[in-house]
């Protein structure tokens, strides 16, 4: 199973030091997210750090961004990176799409369709000098010039992952994404039942190879060296889990173990804002469900058991102050865990 951590993001200096020591602990690929802070410019600093580690965003809000200037900062980092950067994509929810980013709504996963596609259909010029001629319901790009246009790199195109939790988008990654990353909100019921089924019905409709799709995440990890440690871990998988179980959004994945009252009652404990207190109603039950919980000496056993023949990949935290060597013996043990992707397909 491959294993990516995520890089500080807060202070610049700090990136390029984290990102040599995972790569040197033998993680697989870093990770931004995009929550304060921008999730790409990170990535930038780790790939002139690194040599071997994938860089990813997981994930940068689409739907905000024109396709075009999302393309050309990709098609940046990958080409500085020698082709190691990888493209998450999320949709965000209704909310933020409109109250904190100021744009329409309209279905998300037609919109995430053609805006992969589109990405493609600019990178396909860029490569190949070839004109650009795009037109879909969401996207019309027709305008490249010479001036415009980066030079080709010689490498494979930017991979490019999908979050997805609803079956029309989870359809969407499977026809159009190079791998999917799953919600922290994900159980290996919801996994199975749903996200699996959906993704693969998605392949079979364009064609795409299970081989060369990459399933990541699907729960939290909690572990450290002792009980304590992995309790302080789990508290903060409670206060994630209840605040992602006030979006109305997530409710299926609730309602499939019975818990759609706990998603009520969060929903509206955070229309009153009692964000605070949502964690509180998370039993330690209800996080084992979304977790992977367990002591270093039982970490590969826990995640194989959790993600195992589903997942192929997860990511992990170390506590800090884990010694380098210890986190090395336990991101090889994970390593060792198989797993079915066998690498992206990205030829032009």
């Amino acid at each position: 199973m491959r294993v990516y951590t995520i890089l500080p993001q807060r202070h610049w200096q700090d990136v390029a030091p984290a990102a040599r020591e995972a790569e040197a602990v033998g993680f697989d690929a870093v990770m931004t997210v995009e929550l304060g802070h921008d999730p790409l410019a990170p990535l930038a600093f780790a790939a002139l750090a690194t040599s071997r580690v994938e860089l990813t965003p997981s994930v940068v809000v689409a739907f905000p961004r024109s396709p075009t200037t999302l393309a050309q900062q990709a098609w940046d980092i990958h080409a500085n990176s020698g082709g190691r950067f990888v493209l998450g994509l999320g949709s965000q929810v209704k909310g933020h799409n409109e109250r904190r980013f100021g744009i329409a709504w309209t279905a998300p996963a037609p919109r995430m369709r053609d805006y992969v596609t589109a990405l493609r259909a600019v990178w396909q010029a860029w490569e190949t000098r070839g004109r650009l001629n795009f037109d879909s319901p969401h996207y019309k790009l027709t305008l490249m010039t010479p001036d415009f246009s980066p030079e080709p790199t010689g490498l494979p195109m930017v991979p490019v992952t999908v979050a997805a939790v609803g079956e029309a988008m989870l359809r969407v990654a499977g026809q159009v994404g190079d791998g999917v990353r799953l919600h922290p909100l994900c159980s290996r019921a919801y996994l199975e039942q749903v996200c699996l089924p959906q993704m693969m019905e998605g392949m079979r409709r364009s064609g795409r190879s299970r081989l060369h799709f990459d399933v990541h995440g699907g729960g939290f990890v909690c572990t450290g060296p002792d009980a304590a440690t992995v309790a302080a871990e789990m508290e903060k998988a409670r206060r994630r889990i209840g605040f992602y179980g006030s979006t109305r959004t997530y409710l299926p994945i609730l309602a499939l173990h019975g818990l759609e009252d706990l998603g009520a009652k969060l929903h509206r404990m955070s229309v009153e804002g009692q964000w605070d207190r949502m964690g509180a109603e998370i039993s330690d039950d209800t996080v084992r469900i979304f977790a992977a919980c367990g002591t270093y000496d039982t970490l590969a056993k826990v995640i194989e058991q959790r993600f195992g023949g589903a997942a192929d990949s997860v990511d992990i935290h170390f506590p800090p102050g884990t010694p380098p060597g210890l986190a090395q013996d336990l991101v090889s043990d994970i390593r060792r865990i198989p797993h079915t992707f066998a690498g992206f397909n990205t030829s032009w």
